[in-house]
């Protein structure tokens, strides 16, 4: 294999390239946008579809005064190491030096003047070099294009959003076309990008989602070796096939899990899951300045199904019940019987007004909510456990609804084990972050599930015991849920 520089490249059969100028049309179209992502699996043919989009809008770009069609691309990648061994690859692999221009090495530089009456100055750029930053920051550019978005900090997209559209300059005739394009394996859903492109959706923003690895319109397979996908999918986590084969959005699994037990595809439902009729709702609650509150239901054959999910941000407990939970029990369930746990803490009196957190509840209705037995981590995390290690009749024990984002992302990652500063190792205690608040509800909730069992179970052998003449030392069992 050929090198330059100290960079691999593998060398294209230069009859692959049959370029021919076809005029612009000046209209604000799709394929006209500012800013254009692809989002796709391994292997799919992303990065040499933006060097082709490059090359392209290149050879549409209007001619300067002197007959030369001229513009510069900034290439940006999140550290150096992967600009040269993936980045800069590509574009030697498609456009070799030695016959396609020339490479300056110190400034990373390319002058790609092979095709005629065109000249391309592409710009590589490592974010991890503070020079580069620098330099990316005062550029005058054409356009960008991100390798890999998703490791790109907002900040930076921003700041090269300001440097496109300013060469050729307007004196020169301007460009024909400006803008930023952008690829990338798919982004956690909790991402910046997430929330950039399937959100808030810019107007002049548009997102390509290329087909699985696996599905008939699968991309550039023919490109690839017999059975690419199937072979990458053996033997990796679900999470992997879902975001490297298949190209949807996942979730980043950092740290030790708290929950060990949980399987995305089986305890997620498909479709967004509603109230039975006739079953009372369980609530689990913890408090604090974030109160929050999940609501779920047994089926009669024991599954929990997790409906909802309510937090209040910055907020005390009364703010949370007026303004965010009251209006949901009085629209979504209305008329259900309610039961539920919390945690312990919150039979503590206010400094304010001397109330609890549980006093606060009943006088807006939540009667039957009760303080949890315990606050020990390993009796709640082992009530949680249990609803994810049971079948009930061939499913789950536990199902979330698709809208029960935050314990869902939890499950996935975001709930874990708090990190050793320095070390490699990590305490048995959760982690307090964003996802925490809704585990420790669902904890007390599954704990007081468990409590009922074991008392329905204890009052089913004392029943027993009376029959055969025994007397029980317990004359009445407390049923909390």
């Amino acid at each position: 294999m050929p090198t330059y520089e100290g960079i691999e490249y593998e060398e294209k059969d230069l009859t692959v390239y049959d370029y021919q100028y076809v005029p612009t049309i000046r209209k604000f179209t799709l394929d006209n946008m500012r800013h254009r992502f692809v989002m796709g699996p391994f292997g799919s043919g992303k990065s040499v579809g933006c060097l082709m989009d490059i090359v392209r809008r290149s050879h549409e770009q209007e001619p300067s005064p002197d007959g030369i069609r001229r513009t510069r691309w900034a290439i940006v990648r999140n550290t150096y190491p992967q600009l040269k061994d993936t980045t800069i690859k590509t574009v030697f692999d498609w456009l070799p030096p030695d016959k396609w221009g020339t490479f300056k090495t110190v400034e990373h530089d390319y002058i790609v003047t092979g095709f005629d009456g065109v000249q391309m100055l592409l710009m590589f750029r490592a974010l991890d070099q503070p020079e580069h930053v620098r330099n990316l920051l005062s550029m005058e550019i054409t356009g960008a294009w991100m390798n890999e978005y998703r490791e790109i900090e907002k900040d930076i997209f921003e700041a090269i959003d300001g440097r496109i559209g300013r060469y050729p300059a307007q004196k020169d005739g301007g460009c024909t076309w400006m803008g930023i394009l952008a690829d990338s394996n798919p982004c956690e859903e909790d991402s910046y990008w997430y929330n950039y492109l399937e959100k808030l959706r810019p107007k002049n923003a548009k997102l390509y989602k290329q087909p699985s690895g696996l599905s008939p319109n699968a991309e550039n397979i023919r490109n690839l070796p017999r059975g690419y996908y199937y072979n990458l999918a053996e033997g990796k986590t679900e999470n992997y096939v879902n975001v490297y084969i298949h190209g949807k959005y996942g979730y980043k699994i950092e740290g030790k899990l708290i929950y060990q037990g949980f399987n995305d595809n089986l305890h997620t439902a498909g479709n967004v899951l509603y109230p039975m009729r006739g079953r009372p709702l369980l609530l689990g609650f913890d408090f604090a300045l974030n109160p929050t509150c999940v609501i779920g239901q047994t089926t009669p054959r024991g599954q929990l199904i997790m409906l909802d999910e309510l937090q209040g941000e910055g907020m005390g407990l009364e703010q949370f019940l007026i303004n965010i939970m009251n209006p949901l029990m009085q629209t979504k369930y209305q008329g259900f019987q309610i039961v539920g746990q919390g945690d312990p803490s919150g039979n503590v009196r206010s400094q304010t007004d001397e109330k609890t957190c549980y006093q606060v509840l009943k006088d807006y209705g939540y009667k039957n909510v009760q303080p949890a037995r315990t606050n020990g981590l390993i009796s709640r995390h082992m009530a949680v456990e249990g609803f994810l290690g049971k079948l009930v009749d061939g499913q789950p024990g536990l199902v979330l609804s698709p809208n029960c984002s935050m314990l869902r992302k939890g499950f996935n990652g975001g709930y874990r084990r708090k990190k050793i500063p320095g070390l490699d190792e990590y305490y048995e205690i959760p982690d307090k972050n964003v996802y925490s608040h809704y585990h420790d509800a669902l904890q007390y909730l599954c704990m007081g599930i468990s409590d009922m069992e074991k008392k329905i179970l204890a009052e089913g052998r004392a029943k027993k015991a009376l029959s055969m003449g025994y007397r029980s030392t317990q004359s009445q069992y407390h049923v909390g849920l």
